[in-house]
């Protein structure tokens, strides 16, 4: 399915020619687009919608107050918080090289941590972008602990200075396509088909473990293999999901160590076996 923009605003097919060729993507008028996968600009924001099922769940970011007053509410024993290192009043900062829809970044930011998306995906990026934006506007002040840049992760993190270290690195890859496709959430299945496979996500995580000051979080499937068959150094386990934790130097005094409540020692169930672009801002079109 091809990806378009697109607007059903007639005020604003100006501004999505121009996101479209910004993005690198063909425009398409409203009425052109029933058989398409667009990325529709609206007044309201920017979305992302499989046209050929009718109108369509829409796919979008959204960094509100009302989300963030809820997870802050669930405090630091949630599995996030204790991945990431939260602890006492110990806020690390965060870069997130695998953002997404922004969710997990949003959460650590509602709780304190300054946190850097880096996203390669233009597309992607454009979403976090207007997320972002509207967040600004609508004055969510965890929005600014937030900071978005779009770039390749490991190239980004290849080119880190030593200044610029960030306490964690937060790796959440697209997880591998289950068998049953009823399995796999609407908006994934969309992801999925903008930004493809991760299949470079052993080399990301190597590539963050020699950038991370204390350690580098992989959220993972509950079941799957660890990335590039690591053992890690200790996991959280959830129902679904778990989080493998690396150690890359000394924790800091206060921070979660496996032994901890809830932090385990890597399970010894896992098999392991053997197995650029520049920086920029993205601004949406005004």
């Amino acid at each position: 399915m091809s990806l378009v923009v697109t607007t059903p605003e007639e005020a604003w097919i100006p501004a999505a020619r121009q996101l479209a060729v910004r993005l690198g993507l063909p425009f398409l008028a409203w009425a052109e687009t029933a058989d398409c996968l667009v990325l529709a600009l609206r007044p309201e924001r920017l979305e992302l919608v499989a046209r050929s099922r009718g109108r369509g769940e829409p796919v979008y970011v959204e960094f509100s107050t009302a989300i963030a007053t809820a997870r802050r509410q669930e405090g630091l024993k949630q599995d996030l918080a204790r991945a990431v290192g939260l602890k006492g009043g110990w806020r690390p900062s965060v870069l997130d090289a695998t953002p997404g829809l922004g969710r997990d970044g949003f959460v650590l930011a509602a709780l304190g941590c300054r946190v850097t998306f880096v996203e390669r995906s233009p597309v992607i990026h454009a979403l976090l972008a207007d997320g972002l934006k509207r967040a600004h506007g609508h004055g969510v002040p965890e929005s600014e602990r937030l900071a978005l840049i779009q770039d390749e992760a490991t190239n980004h993190l290849n080119n880190h200075s030593e200044s610029q270290r960030p306490d964690v690195i937060y790796l959440d890859p697209m997880h591998p396509e289950r068998t049953k496709a009823a399995l796999v959430k609407k908006e994934m299945r969309l992801l999925r088909q903008v930004v493809g496979e991760d299949g470079d996500a052993d080399g990301l995580v190597r590539a963050a473990l020699r950038v991370a000051r204390l350690r580098v979080v992989v959220k993972r499937p509950r079941l799957a293999v660890p990335l590039d068959a690591r053992v890690a150094d200790a996991v959280i386990e959830g129902r679904s999901v778990r989080y493998d934790l690396y150690f890359t130097a000394e924790l800091p005094k206060g921070a979660p160590r496996a032994g901890d409540e809830g932090v385990l020692p890597p399970s010894s169930t896992f098999v392991t076996t053997p197995l650029s672009a520049a920086s920029t801002s993205f601004p949406l079109p005004r």
